[in-house]
């Protein structure tokens, strides 16, 4: 199954785009976590051997913990990310894409045991190539998504300055639009900036240059930077 993208409506009218990962990228992402995990418990059974019988109990200590809380310590405290999900470029988030909750990373993790049944995570494999958005019944019970992480690209110059709310309020159209241009601002002139921006004059109250850093400073605005 190829990666898709999964189309979110947020409360303030925006689309918001969730490019959702595959089964190959979260099975790279799963092979590099085994593989911490592993070396992780060869660490501690160096160590606790030489303890004998109370090492022998604090290594099946360790091996609940590594196995169980690895996962879920990780999407808790990084943001939903594992080592391994971070290599690839890889998150875990709500379905309507906001931060991943612990008890939602705790259900997606625990639910692993029935994903695996009845061998090599048929049932996970089964629901990740039967749901559009590749989630495993884990992540159909926790209402959770793995997504591709994409770097945040910070406003250009061109059209950075202060933040400026719109002398209007904005349809969602409009925002999307003044988005759409904050984004693609770096690939146009200045000539070809400041036409764009002549044409929304009554959302930004000035034109030429001024105009492009009124339209950058109402794109900073909607996006909550300041």
């Amino acid at each position: 199954m190829l990666d898709t993208v999964r189309i979110v409506d947020t409360p303030e009218g925006i689309a918001l785009r969730l490019p959702a990962a595959g089964p190959v990228p979260r099975a790279l992402a799963w092979v590099i976590d085994l593989a911490i995990r592993m070396a992780l418990l060869m660490l501690f059974g160096m160590v606790l051997g030489m303890l004998g019988s109370t090492g022998a109990g604090l290594y099946l200590l360790a091996l609940f913990v590594v196995f169980w809380g690895y996962p879920i310590l990780c999407e808790g405290l990084f943001g939903g990310q594992t080592p391994g999900k971070r290599v690839l470029g890889l998150r875990v988030v709500a379905g309507d894409g906001a931060p991943v909750g612990w008890l939602a990373s705790i259900v997606r993790n625990l639910m692993r045991t029935v994903d695996m049944l009845p061998f090599g995570y048929a049932c996970g494999l089964i629901a990740g190539f039967s749901d559009p958005w590749g989630r495993r019944l884990g992540d159909l019970v926790a209402g959770t998504l793995v997504v591709h992480v994409h770097p945040v690209q910070p406003l250009p110059v061109t059209v950075a300055g202060g933040t400026h709310a719109p002398l209007s309020p904005l349809r969602p159209e409009e925002q999307v639009a003044v988005l759409a241009f904050a984004e693609r601002a770096p690939r146009l002139t200045p000539e070809r900036q400041m036409e764009l921006a002549d044409l929304v004059t009554p959302i930004t109250g000035a034109q030429g240059a001024a105009g492009v850093a009124r339209l950058g400073g109402i794109a900073r605005w909607l996006l909550g930077q300041g």
